[in-house]
């Protein structure tokens, strides 16, 4: 259920909305989870993100980049520094909104695998929202691979039983044939009306999802792929509440470049715990 200043929301006349934000007002609505929020302004935002998320995997969708190993990743050197690890790194001197919305404008230039791509959508659709000029004061060193993140997309993954449109979730594929790793899984954003967005799998339903994975198993498997009970998405009260303000300069988090497609942000997170710790 969704409160707003500690009470239940009943949406005011003032409130306009089309089918998608029905969607998701109805998805956080419905489950036992309670979505709170201090203001009608708060909640506003946060449903918008999830509705720009969703349309910027629509636009992935429709657009010519296509999905690739780490080693084989491109993008734009206009924009970003291709590393060895196959991630994309800010130029200096570029705005970071710039170097986001040209993934989508200049998309024949670019190829990632589909953890990069679901990193991307939240950033686009967090542009989409804020604008460049916040965006640009809260994000002002992008670096794209895998699940690495700024730390003020608060990124963080939790096991559910439901999900709301804009969130990413996780289709494991556990006995993945070993010649073709990268289909260990896919990275898909929730598009509501029970359909999903994988890079390189295009907007399918559950059983589609499942069907493909099932198709890149080994030979001898007998255990189907699945729709885990795990999601993914950006602290969005957190990003709503950002005042806009200049910050101070930020130091960059770490990074592990694991060479792994495809994974979950609950493995690069132990990924990331298993190199601190060695």
């Amino acid at each position: 259920m969704i409160q707003v200043s500690g009470r239940p929301f009943q949406p005011s006349d003032n409130w306009n909305t089309d089918e998608v934000d029905q969607v998701i007002i109805e998805a956080m609505q419905k489950t036992q989870d309670i979505y709170s929020f201090s203001s009608e302004r708060e909640l506003s935002f946060v449903i918008k993100a999830r509705k720009n998320i969703i349309l910027s995997a629509k636009q992935m969708d429709q657009g010519e980049a296509v999905f690739a190993t780490f080693k084989n990743s491109r993008c734009n050197p206009e924009y970003w520094n291709l590393t060895q690890a196959g991630g994309f790194l800010l130029k200096p001197q570029v705005r970071p909104s710039d170097a986001i919305s040209d993934i989508f404008k200049n998309s024949a230039l670019y190829k990632f695998e589909c953890a990069t791509a679901c990193v991307i959508n939240f950033y686009h659709g967090i542009l989409l929202t804020m604008g460049s000029p916040s965006f640009n004061t809260l994000f002002p060193n992008l670096y794209l691979y895998s699940w690495y993140t700024d730390e003020d997309l608060g990124l963080y993954s939790f096991y559910a039983d439901h999900f709301v449109p804009g969130d990413v979730v996780y289709f494991n594929n556990p006995d993945f044939d070993p010649g073709t790793p990268w289909l260990r899984g896919v990275n898909a954003i929730a598009m509501g009306n029970g359909r999903f967005f994988g890079h390189g799998f295009s907007i399918r339903t559950a059983n589609q999802m499942i069907e493909a994975l099932n198709r890149n198993r080994k030979p001898d498997s007998q255990q189907s792929a699945y729709l885990a009970s795990l999601i993914t998405r950006p602290s969005f009260n957190q990003l709503a509440n950002f005042s806009g303000s200049v910050r101070a300069p930020k130091r960059a988090s770490f990074v592990i470049h694991h060479n792994k497609n495809s994974i979950s942000y609950i493995t690069y997170l132990f990924e990331l715990s298993y190199k601190l710790k060695t």
